[in-house]
């Protein structure tokens, strides 16, 4: 019997009926294809999108990284405050910039092993091979403007501060850098170089130079929380020497090979030393009055027996060092009066110390391997005359 609304044998032919409805459901899987099409045309557009979008948003996101970097690249010879990345200036008294568009977060570094996988052990050092400056930046390009450094793959526990005491030493400075770059990033540190010169001629003093770089550190980054202090002519000869800071005052420099390789005397602690900032503190810092060689080596050292701490240090075979042979410095005599002072530490560690050093910056030129703060200290006072 024909379909509901099909013509019987007295109209058209059944055939036809059948033949509208085949074109019908055609009609609506073509219309049902066309509307999958638009479906998958949206779905497309929206990944492209999405994908358009991040692709805009990783290329600002350089921009927000770069902005804390900047801080450690200012002109040379200026006198900004600089900080490591990831970290917050300490206020300068200067607007500070407006921040940039924060991107994606950064991956989380691991921590630094206390035993660095890179280190080589006993080292050959010599001093006979011209080392120009150039050669020295070229052999660290991983260096900053003023020689800061932060491992790539791992999280350092500490902030380390390397202070030099410095004047016309610039051909020992060089060797210093070449030999002691490579050592300080094989053991993994964060650290800044500070090399600070003495203004003028008049007498050296050491232990003031190193308060002046225990401040002017701190201004470029309060995050320094351990402070290496070593002269400008002595060089590790092993780098498992780790220049880091821990529980007690640490003593570097042990053995030197102007002393055989032996320690002098049990209450040595001159050449190469390390304190933390609160080891630091505790003793006041050093002494100021130390004008002339020697003695401040022995107060400070006095002053860390006082404040109930005690000298740690490596063992012998690692705490080797080589020193670069050099006349005694013009206006570096031996101080007259350092037998005195250093047996009256105990009354004059309270008044003289990083509370009471008084000092003028005369200069700021961050250079690619270090940062030179020259500093006018003043001068002596008249000693009275001797016998």
């Amino acid at each position: 019997m024909p379909a509901a609304g099909c013509p019987g044998p007295l109209g058209r032919p059944v055939a036809a009926c059948g033949m509208s409805r085949l074109l019908g459901g055609t009609l609506e899987r073509v219309c049902k294809a066309v509307l999958l099409l638009c479906l998958l045309h949206f779905l497309v557009a929206v990944i492209l999108y999405f994908d358009v979008y991040a692709q805009h948003l990783a290329f600002f996101s350089r921009f927000g990284a770069r902005g804390p970097a900047r801080a450690l690249h200012p002109a040379a010879g200026g006198s900004a405050n600089c900080s490591r990345p990831n970290t917050t200036a300490p206020s300068s008294g200067l607007p500070e910039a407006p921040s940039a568009r924060p991107g994606p977060t950064a991956p989380v570094l691991p921590p630094c092993p206390d035993s660095p996988p890179g280190l080589v052990g006993r080292l050959l050092i010599e001093f006979t091979s011209p080392m120009p400056l150039e050669r020295v930046q070229r052999e660290n390009p991983g260096v900053l403007l003023g020689g800061r450094y932060a491992p790539p793959d791992c999280a350092p526990a500490q902030t380390v501060a390397v202070i030099i005491p410095f004047r016309h030493r610039e051909h020992h400075l060089r060797y210093w850098l070449h030999y002691l770059h490579p050592i300080l990033r094989r053991q993994r540190l964060r650290y800044g170089v500070y090399v600070i010169n003495q203004h003028g001629e008049d007498t050296f003093n050491r232990a003031k130079l190193l308060n002046v770089g225990f401040l002017e550190a701190l201004k470029e980054d309060v995050s320094y929380d351990c402070f290496i202090f070593s002269d400008v002519d002595l060089v590790p000869m092993d780098d498992r020497n780790l220049y880091r800071c821990g529980d007690q005052p640490r003593h570097f420099a042990i053995a030197m090979d102007k002393f055989g390789f032996r320690l002098p005397y049990a209450g040595y602690f001159g050449g190469v030393s390390g304190l933390s900032k609160a080891q630091f503190l505790r003793i006041n810092g050093f002494p100021n009055e130390y004008w002339g060689w020697g003695g401040e080596d022995d107060d400070i050292f006095n002053r860390i027996s006082l404040t109930g701490m005690k000298i740690s240090r490596p063992d012998i075979r690692i705490g080797r060092y080589r020193m670069i042979k050099h006349d005694r410095d013009k206006h570096n005599e031996p101080n007259p009066q350092r037998f005195t002072k250093i047996q009256n530490t105990k009354l004059t560690m309270k008044r003289d110390g990083i509370g009471s050093v008084r000092y003028q910056v005369l200069e700021v030129s961050r250079q690619p391997l270090f940062t030179n703060i020259t500093v006018d200290i003043g001068r002596p006072p008249s000693w009275p005359p001797r016998g």
